[in-house]
């Protein structure tokens, strides 16, 4: 009988979920609102209303079938706990809150869902890490036993995958590239230190380069026309590409920022590729070529070009779905 499993995406706004096979074919999808269950209070509800969404989905099917498991990505997952542990923009206390005390927002997620489902074997992990883990079960990373997976989004995200094992750490939280300084009291980052890599290389750091850069400028730039709050990375990639100087400025910086990191990382865990995937990552050479310049003109002598710079094989609107179901073909095998 054929398997398959449901990869659930867990967003701010919607959570996104559907069933997969092994060949990373998607059978049936469907979303639920996530805003739409703000608070702590609201948790329980969106449990029910999750697991209620997913019956619904699991029954849509036509032919048999086997569920072999539910993967799920979310942010401040902890693989090891089963646990979404103070996420950010996630089930906050509201306001007036009596107790807002932190250690409340620890959600035992994957025990939840699979006391609804009736015991299905859940599995949790960030959404970093379910990229990662997709990467290696359905795109470009298949037979790789050692990659980093960078995601570059409105943050920047990563998962590293060492000896065909995702390194979790002792505590589950282990990857957290995005947040290794690279300018001592840099920009301001929304982890409360200053400098992370993150400020600098994601969506929104190359929107704040691009700013700065105008100011520093004096070339002419469409983008100068552009207000802040109505201004995004994309607006960027188009200026790149007619050639705009500033815009054409803004992907060096952030290539060399990048490159400089991954030429650091690359001494730890000597990766065969190196994967970019998200928003950031569709500009293709905009972004590649400083990148892979910089890390190999700052790479230590004996990794110099052995390792590869490589787009994701798994973007598109189903990727995130895809990396979370991956979670339960990697555990099988």
């Amino acid at each position: 009988m054929k398997k398959l499993a449901i990869g659930v995406d867990i967003g701010g706004i919607n959570t996104a979920f559907g069933l997969v096979d092994e060949n990373g074919d998607l059978y049936a999808e469907s979303v639920i609102s996530t805003k739409k269950y703000p608070t702590v209070d609201d948790y329980p509800a969106y449990v029910e209303d999750l697991c209620a969404a997913m019956r619904a989905l699991i029954d849509s099917v036509s032919f048999d079938y086997q569920l072999a498991g539910i993967g799920i990505g979310a942010p401040n997952a902890n693989y090891h706990r089963g646990t979404v542990e103070n996420p950010a923009n996630l089930w906050k206390f509201r306001e007036g809150e009596p107790n807002p005390d932190e250690s409340r927002r620890l959600f035992t997620l994957a025990d939840d869902i699979s006391r609804c489902l009736g015991g299905v074997k859940t599995l949790i992990t960030n959404d970093a890490n379910a990229a990662t883990i997709g990467e290696m079960i359905y795109g470009n990373a298949k037979g790789m036993k050692d990659f980093i997976m960078i995601t570059l989004g409105t943050g920047l995200g990563s998962g590293f995958v060492a000896n065909g094992e995702m390194i979790y750490g002792h505590d589950g939280f282990a990857g957290e590239f995005g947040h290794i300084i690279v300018e001592r009291g840099g920009r301001e980052c929304g982890c409360g230190r200053k400098g992370c890599l993150e400020t600098y290389v994601s969506a929104t750091g190359i929107k704040r380069t691009a700013f700065e850069l105008m100011a520093k400028m004096s070339a002419p730039s469409k983008l100068r026309g552009i207000a802040f709050d109505d201004f995004d990375a994309s607006m960027i990639s188009v200026a790149a590409e007619q050639g705009d100087p500033v815009a054409l400025e803004a992907f060096r910086y952030t290539g060399e920022l990048l490159g400089r990191a991954l030429a650091d990382v690359v001494t730890v865990t000597s990766p065969e590729a190196i994967f970019l995937f998200g928003g950031l990552s569709k500009a293709g050479k905009l972004i590649f070529e400083p990148t892979q310049w910089y890390m190999e003109e700052n790479m230590l002598f004996v990794f110099k070009n052995k390792v590869k710079l490589l787009p994701s094989g798994i973007q598109g609107k189903n990727a995130a779905i895809l990396g979370a179901s991956a979670l339960i073909w990697q555990q099988e095998k």
